[in-house]
């Protein structure tokens, strides 16, 4: 249902307010790139600073502006289960195509307690994408667990940000859930062992170049994979370089595309880690 190259769409901001405006310039963006999927509200979204009312907003934005030319796959995930269904609900109500839900932060349940969580969420009916990023979320999906929730009929992915090939090999040999990266640099790699694409930090600002790696991979052309692979491995790893999102909206902010400003407790760069983001843009070829 998702796989090839979905943006973790920026949120733009403008005077400490949601740039409805940029917002939907950034999706016609996309569209016109070829972008085949649009992530609203994930991390990259800065969701943990935006009100439930501008979380919904940007949602419906999206879906709106996109009009079924693409999935849109509404990131809703908290740590608390009663706030993820509302949001997904939210979600499913305004047209959202999917949802992607992260492990709960913080509370650091047990697999038991991930289970219970993603099995409720998954009665809301609409698809769902298993969110598995440990680093950020202090708990990680097993691929036992993954396996179990993939009986769950409306849990049709995941995005895996553990940055681990076993990890990857271990889903894949137990099920057959669709596995989409989560780190740009691994998009090759794990589809060396099942993946299906990424969800897209990089799309941002080089949306027909991923685009053309996921094509590429889809159609066993591994040998483009590879050139492209490694003309965006330099790009994708000084996006990362300080904690996402600020690299890619402060490379988003040197092109041209948006206003460089953050939520507290994101921050400005370091002015030499913006320096060497500035070097890696014009080695692209993108400044």
């Amino acid at each position: 249902m998702f796989k090839g190259s979905i943006v973790a769409l920026v949120t733009p901001f403008k005077n400490g307010k949601v740039d409805t405006d940029k917002l939907k310039e950034l999706v016609q963006f996309h569209l016109e790139n070829g972008t085949d999927g649009i992530v609203p509200c994930g991390t990259t979204g800065e969701s943990p600073t935006l009100s439930h009312e501008e979380h919904n907003h940007v949602i419906e934005v999206v879906v709106k502006e996109v009009a079924g030319r693409i999935p849109v796959i509404a990131g809703t995930g908290s740590n608390s289960t009663q706030e993820t269904i509302a949001l997904t609900q939210h979600a499913k109500g305004v047209g959202a195509d999917g949802a992607l839900v992260v492990n709960p932060y913080y509370n650091k349940p047990t697999q038991r307690g991930l289970i219970k969580h993603f099995k409720a969420v998954a009665q809301i009916g609409i698809p769902i994408v298993l969110y598995n990023i440990p680093g950020r979320s202090a708990v990680s999906l097993t691929p036992a667990t993954i396996a179990e929730l993939a009986q769950e009929k409306n849990i049709v992915a995941i995005k895996e940000a553990t940055g681990s090939l076993d990890q990857a090999s271990a889903i894949r040999d137990l099920c057959d859930l669709t596995i989409l990266s989560g780190d740009d640099a691994l998009t090759l790699p794990l589809a060396s062992v099942g993946g299906s694409g990424v969800i897209s930090v990089a799309a941002n600002i080089v949306p027909q170049d991923v685009v053309a790696l996921c094509k590429a991979l889809d159609q066993g052309n591994f040998e483009e994979a590879r050139k492209l692979h490694y003309k965006l491995y330099k790009l994708c790893k000084v996006l990362f370089i300080e904690t996402n999102p600020i690299p890619i909206k402060v490379a988003m902010s040197l092109l041209g595309r948006i206003e460089e400003e953050f939520r507290l407790p994101l921050c400005a760069m370091e002015p030499a880690n913006k320096e060497k983001l500035s070097a890696a843009l014009k080695d692209y070829g993108l400044i």
